[in-house]
């Protein structure tokens, strides 16, 4: 039976913008709940500027809600939309630094770094910088970087922007292997092709959260 791993709850948020007396409240989120499970992909769909990526950002905590509750449960990586890489170190740097950063051993570390060229297949690009990379190399470590601690819950924005075809079918063969494996995922995206490959599907409309 699978167990909730994540669960949000009316979470609202709004910006402020402009200048006095100009300025004025922009509701982004009025009331958005969805859950996870461990052992699913879930989808959340949403056209561009729905508030998709501000949703993230609250559920990883990045941004602070201005109500509601988020209950997580387990380990978490995250694969930002824009990826947060170090332009002057290499793909194994990166993989050593965020490595250490969760605590990992040397050899948890090797195991890792060893399953993600493999699943990817950006191992001749190891010792190569960041800022020589493509878009879709970049976006390959992005999503490295986000499983590399093998967490119990997987957010992932956009993850698959700038991957071509082949890469685009290793991503979910990769998320499905770590579906079958207990883990849960959640990704968002401004569209869906593949329904068949999600478990469940959102649909952030505004501000709220609509299950299919």
């Amino acid at each position: 039976m699978n167990t909730t791993i994540l669960e949000a709850n009316e979470i609202h948020k709004s910006y402020t913008k402009g200048v006095w007396p100009r300025r004025r409240r922009l509701e982004v989120l009025s009331g958005a709940s969805l859950r996870v499970a461990n052992g699913e992909i879930v989808g959340l769909v949403g056209e561009n500027g729905s508030g998709k990526s501000t949703l993230m950002k609250v559920l990883v905590g990045d941004l602070q809600a201005d109500d509601g509750s988020i209950d997580r449960a387990g380990s978490f990586g995250y694969c930002p939309q824009t990826p947060v890489l170090y332009e002057r170190l290499t793909c194994d740097e990166h993989i050593d630094l965020f490595g250490a950063a969760h605590g990992l051993s040397v050899g948890e570390i090797e195991r890792a770094r060893r399953g993600a060229y493999d699943s990817l297949d950006f191992a001749h690009f190891a010792d190569t910088w960041v800022q020589d990379l493509s878009g879709g190399t970049r976006s390959k470590l992005n999503l490295a970087l986000a499983m590399l601690h093998d967490p119990d819950l997987l957010f992932l924005d956009e993850p698959y922007a700038g991957f071509d075809w082949d890469t685009y079918l290793k991503f979910w063969e990769l998320t499905a292997r770590r579906r079958d494996a207990g883990s849960g995922l959640l990704i968002i995206s401004h569209f869906i092709v593949d329904e068949d490959r999600f478990d469940r599907i959102y649909d952030l409309i505004d501000g709220r959260i609509v299950e299919r």
